[in-house]
């Protein structure tokens, strides 16, 4: 079986995405795949990864050429992203909240200094970017965070904590949203500024490393902020707007983690479709059996289907459609219930083999799993597309 099942084929992407896709793909397969399961098991992702993505260009994907960016598209950075979460979801998603994030919220609303001073190391490698929204109180709702910045002379001093933070202790750099004004009238979306804040700074601390299900590979700490002093010139735009940019940073976030759970839902469907070849029981293979393959069709279908809206919502988002961010938490729900599906299908495909850990599909369903919690719930998703639907 071919390992380029259901990938979109020439004649639809330009020469250009095919050959950016194709390195992914073999970055992916001669890089990834082979310590996938190390990684996991040991909960770790060696620096030297995020150094390699940086050389190859896939840390500044989206980023324009006068900062050492590629100046790419959307649908071309979800393709490579797809290819890396199709070899290791633990990379792929450090690799999307650096792009999805921190380095297009710089982009967006940064000074030119700032612009000059971040981008540059954050494209090639050489500072990796986290983006801390979330408190232990402040999850979906996160409008109600509470830590705070006090104005004092020539900066802002940070207090409080941020939670399941994303490279929070491995990476060098995390924007952090904290409220500049607390009074009651502004306890909302405004009043919340975003700091860039780097991971070296007196004041910031680190927690614990969170011991996860899934994803392991992939550092997800708390960490705190005690008295922790950033320059005005580390503020990002208008110290009130910083929620307002986070969350209009999260559509591209969640088209990034719709080509990771595409990313698992396709490395998933191979792994089985391969098995129910090999695999003879009755003295034939189980692929022959109608029940298998009603299965698998299923499978195949929903991960068509998953790339097919990712490639609608990226489309949208870089025409600056309307639609665009319904679109981006459609794929986004519908690509992680697809990817727990046929995650979960491939271990019932396996059968007991499928719930060892010396097979890989038990690995890919507990990757699969948080793609329907982070950068917003499934339940916020269908918030999000219902209340669009009514603009």
């Amino acid at each position: 079986m071919p390992d380029t099942l259901l990938q979109t084929g020439p004649g639809v992407l330009s020469p250009e995405q095919q050959q950016i896709r194709d390195l992914a793909r073999q970055f992916a397969e001669e890089n990834l795949r082979p310590h996938a399961e190390e990684w996991d098991r040991e909960a770790h992702l060696p620096r030297e990864v995020v150094d390699q993505l940086g050389e190859l260009g896939f840390l500044g994907m989206l980023i324009p050429e006068e900062f050492d960016g590629l100046g790419l598209d959307t649908t071309t950075y979800l393709l490579a992203l797809e290819q890396i979460a199709w070899g290791d979801a633990s990379v792929a998603v450090a690799m999307s909240v650096h792009n999805s994030l921190p380095t297009q919220m710089i982009l967006s609303h940064g000074t030119p200094e700032q612009k000059e001073c971040w981008l540059r190391p954050m494209v090639r490698g050489e500072m990796l970017g986290s983006f801390a929204l979330s408190e232990a109180d402040a999850g979906s709702d996160a409008a109600s965070l509470t830590a705070q910045a006090t104005r004092t002379d020539g900066g802002w001093v940070l207090n409080g904590s941020k939670a399941w933070i994303t490279n929070g202790g491995f990476g060098d750099l995390v924007l952090a949203m904290c409220r500049t004004d607390t009074s009651e009238d502004r306890r909302g979306s405004k009043g919340i500024g975003c700091f860039i804040v780097p991971t070296d700074a007196d004041g910031y601390v680190l927690g614990k490393k969170e011991d996860k299900m899934g994803q392991r590979a992939s550092e997800t700490v708390g960490i705190s902020f005690h008295d922790l002093f950033v320059p005005d010139d580390q503020v990002l735009g208008d110290p009130g707007m910083g929620l307002i940019y986070a969350l209009q940073a999260l559509n591209g976030g969640r088209l990034g983690i719709a080509a990771v759970a595409t990313g698992i839902a396709t490395a998933a469907l191979e792994y089985a479709v391969r098995y129910a070849d090999e695999r003879r029981q009755f003295g034939t293979p189980i692929r022959q059996f109608q029940g298998m393959q009603f299965k698998l069709a299923n499978m195949a279908t929903r991960v068509e289907a998953a790339r097919a809206l990712l490639g609608r919502a990226a489309a949208a988002k870089d025409s600056g459609d309307a639609a665009a961010t319904q679109l981006a938490s459609m794929a986004k729900l519908f690509a992680s219930e697809a990817a727990m599906y046929v995650t979960t299908e491939a271990v019932q495909v396996f059968g007991g083999y499928g719930y060892i850990k010396e097979y890989p599909v038990e690995r890919l369903f507990r990757d699969a799993k948080v793609t329907e919690i982070y950068e917003g719930t499934s339940e916020i998703q269908r918030i999000v597309i219902a209340r669009e639907l009514y603009r």
